[in-house]
């Protein structure tokens, strides 16, 4: 079984082990990395309309494992990588990118975006090929194999 399949199967105890341990995650590097990977999967396509970017903010809100965080807070986060990415997609992905990467010292946590990313875009029932490469060049970015996530 891939392990896309098993986390379809497995979303809730992956929000729950989240939940568990992302309390000694609640710093503004993570809050900025976490929201730059929904930014990235929410363009993942090269582009972002304002329905993909109202349905991944809206995931966002209903995830338990964001919630320590002010809402607006995150709001304002994903809003600010929304609108570089839809500029300029190249710099706005080199910045989303760059944000995820002050994570590299920091496996837990960057592991922990990377889950973000896979169950964000998953959410809809598919995670496409743009999505995964996005995810993938994130777990470059945090020094993780994405072959653990079978990207």
């Amino acid at each position: 079984m891939s392990f896309w399949e098993q986390l379809k199967q497995n979303v809730s105890q992956i929000n729950n082990s989240l939940q568990t341990n992302i309390s000694k995650f609640k710093n503004n590097e993570f809050a900025e990395a976490s929201m730059a990977i929904c930014a990235l999967i929410a363009a993942a396509d090269g582009t972002i309309n304002s329905a993909e970017r109202q349905k991944t903010a809206a995931l966002i809100v209903s995830n338990e494992t964001l919630k320590i965080f002010p809402a607006l807070e995150l709001k304002q986060k994903f809003d600010f990588y929304c609108e570089k990415l839809s500029q300029d997609f190249d710099f706005g992905k080199v910045e989303a990118i760059q944000a995820i990467a002050k994570l590299n010292k920091k496996l837990d946590q960057g592991r922990a975006v990377i889950q973000i990313g896979i169950i964000i875009g998953g959410a809809d029932g598919n995670f496409d090929s743009d999505e995964k490469k996005v995810v993938k060049e994130a777990c470059h970015a945090v020094g993780i194999n994405p072959g653990e996530f079978d990207l």
